[in-house]
C-alpha cells in the first residue's frame, strides 16, 4: 500500500497514548508530531503556517478540549482533516464533532489497523484539500489581472448576454467588448464560456 504524504498530528495529554500511536504510526512508513494538549498544537498554527496532513485528536483534555480546537482551527481556516480518539464519547460529542468536519470519531483504545485505515482516508482527503486550494489560488491569481472593466463584461457573459447586449448595457462599443472578452479569456486561461463559469464560481463560490 502506498503512504500518502503529510505529517500525522497527535494531541493527546496521555502520554503512553501518544508513544503507542507513534510507534505505530511511524512502524506504517508515516511522519509524525505530537503535542500534549490543544495550546501547544496552536502555537504551531499560526497564519501563513503550512500544515499539511491530518490531525489525531483527544476529545477530553485538561484546558481546551478537542472539539474546541476543532472549533478554533476552522476558525483559523487550517483545513486539516481531524480524527478524534475518545475513553468515554457521547453520542452529543461524536454528532458535534462529525458535523463539523471530523473525519471519524474512534474510541479508546483503537485497534491498529482500523487506525491506521483510517489515518490513510485523512492523508488522502488531505491531499485533495491541498489540490483544491492550490487551485483556488492560480485562479484567484488569474482573476487578479483582469481589470474592473474586463470583470464587467467576464460578469455580463457568465450570466449569458450576448457581446452586443453588454455593449448596450456598459455603454462601450459592440468591437470593445469583444476585445474586453478575448482578454478575459486569455488572462483567465479559459477555452469556452462554461469554463469560464466554473473558474469565477471556484475563486468566489457565495457569490454564485
Amino acid at each position: 500500500m502506498t503512504i500518502s504524504q503529510g505529517t500525522i498530528y497527535i494531541v493527546d495529554d496521555d502520554k503512553a497514548v501518544r508513544e503507542s500511536l507513534t510507534m505505530l504510526l511511524e512502524a506504517a512508513g508515516h511522519t509524525v508530531k505530537t503535542f500534549s494538549g490543544a495550546k501547544d498544537f496552536l502555537d504551531i498554527c499560526v497564519e501563513g503556517s503550512d500544515l499539511d496532513g491530518c490531525i489525531i485528536l483527544d476529545v477530553n483534555m485538561p484546558g481546551m478540549d478537542g472539539p474546541a480546537l476543532q472549533e478554533e482551527l476552522l476558525r483559523r481556516g487550517i483545513q486539516m482533516p481531524m480524527l478524534f480518539l475518545s475513553g468515554h464519547g457521547t453520542i452529543q460529542t461524536t454528532v458535534r464533532t462529525m458535523k463539523a468536519g471530523a473525519m471519524d470519531f474512534l474510541t479508546k483504545p483503537v485497534e491498529g489497523e482500523i487506525l491506521l485505515e483510517r489515518v490513510q482516508e485523512a492523508l488522502e482527503r488531505s491531499s485533495q484539500i491541498k489540490k483544491q486550494v492550490e487551485e483556488h489560488q492560480t485562479i484567484a491569481s488569474r482573476l487578479s489581472a483582469l481589470t474592473e472593466r474586463e470583470r464587467e463584461v467576464m460578469a455580463l457573459a457568465i450570466a449569458g448576454h450576448t457581446s452586443k447586449e453588454i455593449a448596450q448595457q456598459l455603454n462601450i462599443s459592440f468591437r470593445t467588448v469583444e476585445i474586453h472578452r478575448a482578454h478575459v479569456m486569455q488572462k483567465t486561461g479559459a477555452s469556452n464560456l462554461l469554463e469560464l463559469a466554473r473558474i469565477a464560481w471556484l475563486a468566489d463560490p457565495h457569490e454564485h
